[in-house]
């Protein structure tokens, strides 16, 4: 029975891969239109991966030296080995991988789903969000075949080869080692989103600057340089860096409840491991009722309501999730379990399960209406962009940091009420609930991005308008499916981290943060900057950029005779060049601090201190990621809401007018909010809580007063057969071995 439930994990992940490539194999299978279409969407492919080789060349080196480090250090402690390391490359390469696997289908759809639109909404919106489908199947298949096959390998090599219990050393060891593929996948995961980000925000800005404001020409039009760097911004930034942080998200959820469920002493079928197999194998099922949940995306004809669809397939996946869980938490674990002195049911952590679905659909709703078109907080923003550009500033600002208000609210009630059902164990797996249909919440991410290409070939291809229309509406809902996205991946980052910070106080020995000490005040509240620090990095990075973008764009203008008049081709690949430099040299700096700072810290004054230091992040962190992503996407919608006349105060508004400049202003300051520091906050802070796990061991103070501390190393399982009255009788002795 456990070798059966074992091996099912990692042939769920083949069975998302396989799904991929049909879904790959269909898009790949359609028009992609005429010539020009064709030689644009090379222009965008080509750049992509132009960025994506001198991103891995950069991180390549990384990642060899961070590996050599960690091959040291698992020599140096008794619960950690040098074969971290390998682990580490492992989990780098596939979230890199994963990232790839998005961008390269999201730049072979967006030519297709233009060619799409020439017919219907309706195929248009099946060719970008089968293109979606296809990044969200890669990223889960690969997170779950990478993540289970490396911990079969593990717990045979360090638990079972030396018989050796569940609870021991032996198992924290395998799990230790493991945790160096969470770092390996967070490390990536944040180089990819702060280049991304910064890379896709200098293009857009410089090309919204000086195209649409100064020239006065549409977004995506074909004379300006920097359009083409753009769209390739859209696909480093909004896919292949989502795609390597919800991969990375992916995997440190389930390595924390993994973590913390080797803490519980179960009595199971499966040899004591039920509850740490049962957040991979929550993942694994979450990838097929991913995929039945993609099934009812679909309209009717080009008045079919997109949003709608892509709602009905994300509730239908987590409806479908939450209902499996029950039976799999009732088949998997023991009656009653207990962590940390702390006693819970089997039905208390299905509940748990269901608190951590029900908070990710509510961020995903809260962050749809501060958002979206037509709702107050979009509209209180139209209305303010009537008096100028400093009162949009001000308006998406206030309806920023409003925005925070509900979800902190619903992040604390889940925080509290999965806790009060099955304490920390609790905690991490409603986190590992609420990521359980990541790959369809990354199939609605992914559908953005793709729409907004298409939107742009359109435009560059000078297609009817009614095409343009019809990539608009996909445009419009993609930027709130990318809000509710960045929403829902910064909830589970609260979760995750409270998860991992728990895992973190028990691996290195100490009871509580006690923070009138004043060394733990001290680090709280250096905690509690680091994400302004790291925010303020990202954002310079992409204001100087994006001045060396307009100041290009404003020389090809005006040395290159014929561009506007459509007789000369703007020079793209120096807008390129200029994105891929900036991005690939600037986000160093903010990842450097999110590795660096726990490790010095941590070695310096130690863990009680360090875990004063990630409480200050993680509460810090999630507020600016909510306010600066809510911000952006807010911004955003208002500017687009001019494309189709907005009225303020009794008088109706268009492109062009003095109302649109000042929305045009605030989509460019919302923009690094909403693409490039906002969405990075989520992976500071699980990055930061995944190093301070990994040097644990290092600064560890003693043994935490855990189940662990009372030396469970072994527990023997004997059966007897008795005949009785000639009835055959099966005892069952269980021997726990302290």
């Amino acid at each position: 029975m456990e070798q059966a439930l074992i091996y099912m994990v990692p042939v769920l992940g083949i069975l998302g891969l396989i799904v991929m490539a049909i879904k790959s194999s269909w898009v790949l299978k359609q028009a992609t239109g005429d010539k020009n279409m064709v030689e644009l969407a090379g222009y965008i492919a080509d750049g992509a991966m132009a960025f994506l080789r001198a991103e891995w060349k950069v991180l390549s080196y990384f990642a060899i030296i961070a590996a050599i480090v960690l091959a040291w250090s698992g020599m140096l402690v008794e619960t950690s080995h040098p074969t971290i390391a390998i682990s580490f490359l492992i989990g780098a390469f596939l979230s890199a991988f994963a990232g790839y696997i998005g961008m390269k289908i999201a730049t072979k759809a967006n030519v297709r789903t233009t060619q799409a639109a020439r017919t219907s909404l309706k195929h248009a919106l099946k060719v970008s969000f089968t293109g979606g489908s296809v990044m969200g199947l890669g990223v889960a298949g690969l997170a779950v075949l990478g993540l289970g096959s490396l911990f079969i390998i593990l717990y045979q090599v360090f638990v079972v080869s030396v018989g050796a219990g569940v609870n021991g050393i032996e198992m924290e060891k395998a799990l230790e080692v493991l945790a160096g593929f969470s770092l390996g996948a967070e490390s990536i995961a944040l180089f990819a989103r702060v280049g991304g980000g910064i890379y896709t925000k200098a293009a857009d800005v410089g090309a919204d600057l000086v195209g649409k404001v100064e020239a006065g020409i549409p977004e995506d039009d074909v004379r300006n340089p920097a359009t083409i760097a753009d769209n390739v911004g859209d696909n480093v930034g909004d896919v292949a860096g989502m795609g390597a942080d919800l991969f990375g998200s992916y995997v440190a959820t389930i390595l924390a409840t993994m973590v913390l469920g080797r803490e519980i002493v179960s009595i199971d079928a499966f040899g004591g491991i039920a509850p740490i197999l049962l957040p991979m194998v929550l993942a694994g099922l979450g990838i097929v009722f991913s995929i039945m949940g993609m099934a009812f995306v679909t309209i009717k004809d080009d008045k079919g309501d997109v949003q709608k669809a892509l709602n009905m397939g994300n509730w239908s996946s987590i409806i479908f999730t939450g209902i499996a869980s029950f039976f799999v938490v009732q088949y998997m674990l023991p009656e009653t379990l207990s962590i940390r002195g702390y006693e819970f049911t089997n039905m208390d952590v299905f509940y748990a399960i269901v608190l951590g679905l029900v908070v990710g659909t509510l961020m995903s709703i809260i962050t749809e209406y501060y958002t979206a078109m037509g709702k107050r907080p979009v509209l209180s923003i139209i209305k303010q962009s009537g008096t100028g550009h400093a009162t949009n500033i001000i308006g998406g600002l206030s309806v920023g940091m409003e925005s925070t208000v509900l979800p902190i609210l619903v992040l604390a009630g889940g925080i509290y009420g999965s806790y009060e059902f099955a304490g920390l164990y609790g905690v991490a797996i409603a986190a590992a609930g609420m990521m359980a249909t990541t790959a369809m919440q990354l199939a609605i991410d992914a559908f953005g991005p793709i729409a907004d290409n298409a939107g742009g070939i359109a435009e560059m291809s000078q297609l009817p308008e009614e095409v343009r229309g019809r990539t608009d509406v996909l445009d419009a809902v993609g930027n709130t499916t990318a809000a509710t996205g960045k929403g829902f991946a910064i909830a589970s980052a609260a979760l995750t981290s409270l998860a991992l910070f728990a895992a973190f106080v028990g691996i290195a020995g100490i009871d509580a943060i006690d923070i009138y000490k004043a060394d733990v005040l001290a680090g709280l509240f250096v905690g509690g900057m680091i994400p302004f620090i790291f925010s303020s990095l990202a954002i310079a990075a992409v204001g100087r950029a994006a001045m060396d973008m307009v100041n290009e764009v404003r020389r090809q203008f005006r040395e290159i005779p014929g561009i506007m008049e459509y007789k000369t081709k703007p020079e793209y690949e120096k807008c390129v060049e200029i994105s891929t430099k900036a991005s690939i040299r600037e986000m160093i700096a903010p990842g450097a601090i999110a590795l660096l700072s726990p490790i010095i810290i941590g070695f310096a004054f130690g863990p009680e201190v360090l875990g004063g230091t990630l409480a200050g992040v993680t509460v810090s962190g999630v507020l600016m990621g909510i306010f600066q992503s809510n911000a952006g996407g807010a911004w955003d919608n208002a500017k687009k809401s001019f494309e189709k006349g907005v009225e303020i105060n009794g008088e109706m508004y268009y492109k062009k007018s003095e109302p649109h400049k000042a929305s045009v202003t605030g989509d460019t300051v919302g923009d690094p909010f909403k693409d490039t520091s906002g969405p990075s906050m989520n992976i500071l802070i699980k990055l930061m809580s995944i190093v301070a796990l990994v040097i644990a061991p290092h600064i560890s103070e003693g043994t935490h007063s855990s189940p662990l501390s009372e030396n469970v190393v072994k527990k023997e399982v004997k059966k007897e057969i008795k005949i009785v009255n000639g009835k055959k009788i099966e005892t069952e002795t269980i021997t726990i071995t302290k």
